[in-house]
């Protein structure tokens, strides 16, 4: 499957003429990450990710329909570090929002995001013993779906009033400019 995605992911930014040097896969998990070297990685992004996107959705379809799958393979198009900077920023908010949870009981909903974005939030705090004492969730439809984070044993809530979810301010949780 390496050599399928390195030759169509090629072949896609041949014909989309985006320069590139290297394709590169490597299995993390269950998630196939597609790093690709360019001598311009900002043509490949595109405007907060949109060209990124594109291709990575091109290639799940094209790798899907070559391999008769029932589901796309779960792949991560990046270039330059750009997606592991975003998950990285991801995490950091999610533990600072975290540590405002515990600090008040409350919970807290991040910023609607993308489904991948999603999965990274649940993924870290379920998989990091520090945060072992907190729950995520997820509410909401389509593209205003979000995550809540509360603490797992509610009861040691500080009052009734501050353990109503707090619902975020939009442009102050860093989360405004994701692209996936």
């Amino acid at each position: 499957m390496e050599k399928m995605i390195i030759d169509t992911l090629g072949q896609l930014l041949t014909f989309l003429q985006i320069p590139f040097t290297a394709i590169e896969v490597k299995q993390e998990g269950d998630i196939q990450r597609v790093n690709v070297t360019c001598p311009e990685p900002s043509r490949l992004i595109g405007w907060h990710g949109e060209t990124l996107n594109a291709v990575q959705h091109l290639l799940k379809s094209v790798i899907r329909s070559m391999t008769k799958s029932e589901r796309a393979p779960f792949l991560v198009v990046d270039v330059d570090g750009y997606r592991l900077m975003q998950e990285d920023k991801v995490r950091k908010i999610a533990e600072a929002k975290a540590d405002f949870v515990r600090r008040t009981g409350a919970r807290v909903t991040l910023s609607p995001m993308s489904p991948y974005f999603r999965r990274i939030v649940h993924m870290h705090v379920s998989n990091t013993p520090a945060l072992s004492d907190l729950a995520t969730e997820s509410i909401g439809e389509g593209d205003y779906r979000q995550i809540v984070i509360r603490l797992k044993d509610e009861s040691v809530a500080r009052s009734t009033e501050t353990s109503e979810e707090l619902s975020p301010v939009m442009a102050s949780d860093g989360l405004e400019n994701l692209d996936i």
